[in-house]
């Protein structure tokens, strides 16, 4: 029986364009979406449309990490995090703007931006297909699409008014693309601190590349200029019963295999990221970042 087209991906049907002829519209079709030249991409039983064909960059976060993930934010662990970036990110958004989100996830931080903005609306792209089905039902105003981030996204040029990437992948020259001029996007990403006490005492947690800011702002001063960044940290009490889960939602979950991490994990742990908004460039000044780059 075909699926029937969610109203959260029929509300932002006007921001996809058919990854393979990359300019047509998509429009529904039974339990599809299709292009005018014939090409068809399914829409899941779970809600999300399925775009990414082809070999792909990564295969995202597997189930037991997106379970993991569900279980440990569901403590509130991560709770002064979302509320500052999704206070960020709706701070100057217009009233009925459109929210992107890259790298999305289970939509944890999308849905919160929606909250704060009531006639926004939000769509996610992620390559994890265990993630999107929380995704797709994360907000009632948001849909969730099946994508690799380090393709050219399957959106119209300059339709989003906020560009989140939250603890994800950066396409920077995409992300300048589907941004508005007078849109925002909001980078969060860890600092050195950001879960220290792991380190140490759990094998294969990964840590964070001491150069990350400078590769990050090579990356992205050609196409933006940051307008603030602000410091979110503080001391989280970690449940005994989600310890586990707070390494197995990480990166560092591939390393593990099948061990029990739990009682390795202390009571309390740091959290440490920053969060920067960024505006695009206008052409003149991409040029001009350019070439400051090129003779820095």
């Amino acid at each position: 029986m075909p699926v029937s087209l969610p109203p959260a991906l029929e509300l932002s049907l006007d921001l996809l364009r058919c990854p393979a002829c990359r300019s047509h519209p998509l429009l529904p079709g039974h339990g599809s979406l299709r292009c005018p030249a014939g090409h068809s991409f399914d829409i899941a039983r779970h809600g999300y449309a399925g775009l990414l064909t082809g070999a792909r960059a990564t295969s995202g976060d597997d189930a037991a990490m997106v379970r993991a993930r569900e279980r440990f934010l569901a403590t509130g662990g991560y709770a002064p995090l979302h509320a500052e970036v999704t206070r960020l990110a709706a701070a100057d958004a217009p009233r009925h703007a459109t929210v992107v989100d890259v790298g999305c996830g289970t939509g944890y931080y999308l849905g919160g931006v929606l909250d704060r903005l009531p006639t926004a609306r939000g769509l996610g792209l992620d390559t994890s297909v265990r993630a999107l089905r929380s995704a797709a039902r994360a907000h009632a105003r948001a849909a969730a699409v099946a994508w690799d981030v380090f393709r050219s996204f399957p959106l119209a040029d300059g339709v989003a008014d906020v560009v989140l990437d939250v603890f994800a992948p950066r396409n920077p020259a995409e992300f300048h693309r589907v941004l508005r001029p007078a849109g925002r996007l909001l980078v969060v990403r860890p600092t050195g601190g950001h879960l220290a006490e792991l380190r140490g005492r759990v094998p294969a947690v990964v840590g964070v590349d001491p150069v990350k800011e400078c590769r990050l702002r090579r990356a992205l001063g050609p196409f933006f200029e940051a307008v603030r960044t602000e410091r979110v940290e503080y001391v989280m009490p970690v449940a005994r019963a989600r310890a586990g889960d707070l390494v197995r939602m990480t990166p560092s979950a591939w390393h593990l295999g099948g061990a029990d991490v739990g009682g390795w994990v202390p009571e309390r742990v740091t959290v440490s990221v920053l969060a920067t908004v960024y505006r695009p460039r206008r052409h003149s000044e991409e040029a001009d970042a350019l070439g400051e780059g090129e003779f820095a």
